[in-house]
């Protein structure tokens, strides 16, 4: 799957659409994909990653964001797949910079919406 030209979606990203995406998707998405956005959004926050890096991540939680994706999320199963690529080809480029308490912080909200079992999925993120 090449990737889309995910920085066009940049302006698409706000906090508020993003938490409202997140509340409506997560249980469909599954663990992964909210790990990997929780993470990217908290690090977004951080005053120890690039602007460069903070760019890119605008870009993909805007792309998530955005309902003009290249697989419609409402496709069933397929549909969350482009968006997850792009959200693990972000996290892959700045997973050095992320501090071990955004992890926590990221693993800890997935309580919300996943059970044991599921938040187990998360541990192999970027395998």
């Amino acid at each position: 799957m090449e990737l889309p030209d995910f920085m066009s979606y940049a302006n698409r990203f706000s906090a508020n659409d993003f938490v409202d995406k997140i509340s409506r998707i997560a249980k469909r998405a599954g663990a992964k994909l909210v790990y990997a956005a929780f993470i990217l959004y908290y690090t977004l926050q951080s005053d120890k990653v690039s602007k460069k890096d903070k760019a890119i991540i605008i870009g993909a939680l805007g792309y998530m964001i955005s309902p003009l994706d290249v697989v419609p999320d409402a496709i069933p199963i397929v549909g969350l797949t482009d968006d997850l690529t792009v959200l693990l080809y972000v996290l892959k480029k700045v997973w050095g910079d992320v501090d071990p308490d955004v992890k926590a912080k990221a693993k800890e909200k997935l309580s919300k919406w996943f059970d044991e079992d599921e938040i187990a999925e998360i541990d192999d993120v970027l395998k």
